[in-house]
């Protein structure tokens, strides 16, 4: 199938379509990881609305969820196998490791990052689809718990900033949505990924090409 998609990457007449939106934090990492590599020229930014019933983004992606890359015909879900893709399309495997532990590891990290994330939105659905007198307060703790345990890793032991792989396009996009949401004030509680954040996206500057234009 590698073989059928570089076909189709490499074919111009062939249009790629990331289904996204400027504030998705999967989206986010897949663009920065799309401007990293040097295939932005290839791919178009298609926004999709995830609850509207009538968006094709339901027939792209069954459970209705961003990002998908479209590739001709096919459709590619979700943000880590895109970055798997993106990566072996590149031919630079910069973004996983190819094999051994250094791989799982990475693996591991950059779940880890999308959980924290994953657990700031549970907190903004919480608020967003309950009446108010049905939110329920032992969740949204449980969840921010996930959140502060997350981060805690990174504190500890927090990825190079120079680097650009999984783990820190990953850390990074969660880092900015924790800044937009706001589910826990972590700058004051994590000072160690306030520095690190703020060397990241200074290094890079696919950091401020992909941040949401309307703040």
């Amino acid at each position: 199938m590698m073989n059928d998609i570089q076909e189709l990457w490499n074919n111009d007449a062939v249009p790629i379509v990331l289904r996204s939106t400027e504030t998705s934090p999967f989206g986010r990492k897949v663009r920065m990881a799309i401007i990293h590599l040097g295939l932005e020229g290839r791919v178009t930014l298609e926004p999709a609305d995830t609850l509207d019933e009538n968006d094709s983004l339901r027939l792209q992606n069954p459970l209705g969820k961003m990002p998908c890359l479209l590739i001709g015909g096919e459709a590619l879900f979700d943000s880590h196998v895109i970055l798997e893709m993106l990566d072996t399309l590149a031919g630079s495997r910069k973004l996983v490791p190819p094999s051994g532990l250094a791989r799982f590891q990475a693996l591991t990290q950059t779940r880890l990052a999308d959980g924290i994330t994953d657990a700031a939105l549970l907190i903004i659905y919480e608020g967003r689809f309950r009446e108010t007198n049905t939110i329920s307060k032992r969740w949204l703790t449980h969840q921010r718990d996930k959140i502060r345990r997350g981060l805690t890793v990174f504190e500890q032991s927090p990825p190079d900033p120079e680097q650009v792989n999984s783990v820190t396009i990953t850390l990074a996009s969660c880092l900015g949505y924790l800044d937009w949401r706001q589910p826990i004030n972590w700058r004051s509680e994590f000072p160690q990924l306030v520095n690190w954040l703020c060397e990241f996206s200074v290094m890079h500057p696919f950091w401020d090409a992909t941040e949401r234009k309307n703040k």
